[in-house]
């Protein structure tokens, strides 16, 4: 959730620190701050509350600089966003730490700590890491060897980057749980969290397994694994662009990413598909052979991943005919699923680094699933790289706290899956060729979609002023009301909740008045008619609606019911996709209305790493 930057030169550290943090604000974050080894091989400290902004405006006002140095941005976990409880944590002696994660067992350790007389400035499980760093040290004049010993009684999920006054010259980095790569430069190296935080400054990198430390120096970098022996890992280039986290044009990260969607999914599909056939190699070498034994599908993600995974259970079971279930990974974890013979587990992230949707995969590899497949926008990330099969979304860095190319490309990506597994069970070349044309038109009907902007701008002041709303869909739909409900809560701060249209009359319906918009999706399907019955029942309690119809459905607007008529006929594969864009637009112009943080929402985090 947190940012970590590091950085072991001969410049001055500091501009590229600061860099580092602006590229990895769309985390998430209440707080943020820097310490750097001066000239003197002193350790200068500076924190604020609030944004990088604020830290880039206190050094401007008491400049400071150094070759080497940490950074960090901080989602309150352990402790209220106050200046003391930001990072970086130092001990005594000059040792200062940055963590993202959390220490499971940080009071036993700091009652531990008290007797031995350390005194704590904050509130945070970080600050007892930086204080049995210092103890370690006591014993020896080895920084790397203090870190190893402290990891070693650590419970819980971390990724540290560690300097000292004692030695100067290096940052100290050790991994479990959270992700944190070196970058490789000429005579100088650096440390992060996010690859995006350094591709101003080097584009080869370096990704720490799990249970790693490692010393990075200016001309050196020394690793040792879990087991304490000494390993190499491999360079790799990144193929991110410099400019992968600019803006642009547009106003917020997140309108851009909305416009961005059709080139996403494009480039998703692209190499993938080829003379009407889906390339199942495209999973993977192993994938034809596991997908040939597949009798159920499993699939475990959290939030705007976990709707995408609701809408691929639909298509799973009604072009598949394949039982599928959809877990909740922070739930899943702690279940004792029962996994019937040759079930396929899928998981969906966009980062590859969500910590229940991690340990919900580490649980399958241990449960006796068939195989396991992960859905992914990160290359280098921890799900990917532990999983059997990988598809690759290809959304490119989402910035936006709200998740929008990263969910369509996820359901562009089902939807390969869909095709690939019905292959060997029900599917003739024609039909097969038939959905893999509705993929592929996916591109252009999001962006005769993306025309409603103006429409949907003009129509969102029916909701700025509102405290809740309700969204409605069936079948597959149901899910992206969902969607829709979640991106109205996450950027305008309105409460929104999703229904199943019929269930309406099993509760919601008591909510329903002038005051509570409901919107509803409606595709023309076999389920529309049974949707218009349940929409007359919310204009009979006076409620307001706005639906989004297919333009064939006939729908009318009047007194109390507006309808906005897509620009596109579509499929069933095709529909979830394509009535997701909508519901991103009115979200982001409700909370440009409204004032609020677009990007960066209040209390939200990016990426979860931590449970």
């Amino acid at each position: 959730m947190c940012g970590i930057v590091g950085v072991v030169a001969e410049r001055n550290a500091v501009p590229i620190l600061m860099e580092g943090l602006r590229r990895l604000e769309y985390r998430g974050y209440d707080s943020a701050g820097l310490a750097v080894m001066t000239g003197g091989h002193e350790l200068a400290r500076l924190r604020t509350v609030g944004k990088v902004a604020v830290l880039q405006a206190a050094l401007d006002a008491a400049p400071i600089d150094g070759h080497v140095g940490i950074a960090h941005t901080r989602w309150a976990t352990h402790g209220v966003p106050t200046t003391r409880n930001a990072h970086p944590h130092i001990s005594r002696d000059g040792i200062a730490i940055v963590h993202n994660g959390i220490i499971e067992n940080h009071e036993a350790l700091r009652a531990g700590l008290i007797d031995l007389g350390y005194s704590f400035d904050s509130e945070t499980d970080t600050e007892v890491i930086a204080h049995r760093i210092h103890h370690h040290l006591a014993g020896s004049a080895d920084l790397f060897d203090a870190v190893r010993r402290t990891v070693a009684e650590l419970q819980g999920a971390y990724a540290l980057a560690v300097i000292s006054q004692g030695d100067p010259e290096c940052v100290v980095l050790a991994r479990e749980g959270c992700p944190v790569v070196i970058g490789l430069g000429i005579d100088e190296n650096f440390v992060a969290s996010d690859v995006a935080a350094l591709l101003p400054v080097t584009r080869r990198f370096m990704f720490l397994d799990e249970g790693d430390v490692a010393e990075v120096r200016r001309k050196s970098i020394k690793i040792v694994d879990a087991a304490g022996e000494p390993v190499v890992r491999p360079a790799r280039e990144s193929e991110l662009p410099a400019d992968a986290v600019e803006r642009g044009q547009y106003r917020h990260f997140m309108l851009k990413e909305i416009h961005e969607q059709p080139r996403a999914i494009a480039e998703t599909l692209e190499d993938r598909v080829a003379g009407g056939q889906l390339l199942e190699a495209a999973f993977g070498p192993l994938a034809q052979q596991v997908f040939k034994r597949v009798k159920a599908v499993h699939i475990a993600a959290c939030g705007t991943s976990y709707h995408a995974g609701l809408v691929a259970s639909y298509f799973l079971e009604q072009i598949c005919r394949l039982p599928a279930r959809v877990e909740i990974a922070s739930e899943y974890r702690y279940r004792d699923p029962v996994v019937t013979p040759d079930t396929l587990f899928v998981t969906l992230s966009q980062s590859g680094e969500t910590a229940d949707t991690l340990a919900a995969l580490r649980n399958a590899k241990q449960a006796g699933y068939l195989s396991t497949l992960t859905i992914c926008n990160v290359a280098e990330s921890s799900m990917v790289r532990e999983s059997d099969l990988v598809l690759l979304t290809r959304a490119g860095p989402e910035i936006g706290v709200a998740s929008t190319k990263a969910f369509t490309t996820q359901l562009t990506a089902l939807g390969m899956l869909v095709v690939a597994l019905a292959r060997h069970l029900v599917l003739d070349a024609a039909f097969e060729r038939e959905l893999v044309v509705q993929l592929l038109q996916l591109p252009g009907l999001i962006e005769k979609t993306l025309k409603l902007d103006d429409t949907i701008r003009l129509l969102a002041e029916n909701f700025a002023d509102k405290r809740h709303a309700l969204f409605l869909g069936r079948g597959p739909l149901h899910a992206i009301a969902m969607e829709g409900a979640l991106k109205l809560k996450e950027i305008s701060y309105i409460h929104a909740e999703a229904y199943a249209a019929a269930e309406l009359k099993h509760g919601p319906l008591a909510l329903v008045d002038e005051d509570m918009p409901v919107v509803a999706v409606a595709p023309n399907n076999a389920l529309l008619e049974k949707l218009k019955s349940n929409l007359q029942e919310v204009r009979a309690r006076g409620g307001k609606l706005f639906v989004f119809a297919d333009p064939d459905t006939g729908l009318e607007s009047g007194d109390g019911v507006t309808v906005i008529r897509m620009p596109v006929k579509v499929s069933a594969l095709q529909a979830p996709t394509v009535f997701a864009i909508p519901m991103q637009l009115l979200a982001y112009h409700v909370a440009v209305l409204k004032g609020t943080d677009v990007d960066q929402p209040r209390n939200l985090a990016k990426s979860l790493t931590v449970e």
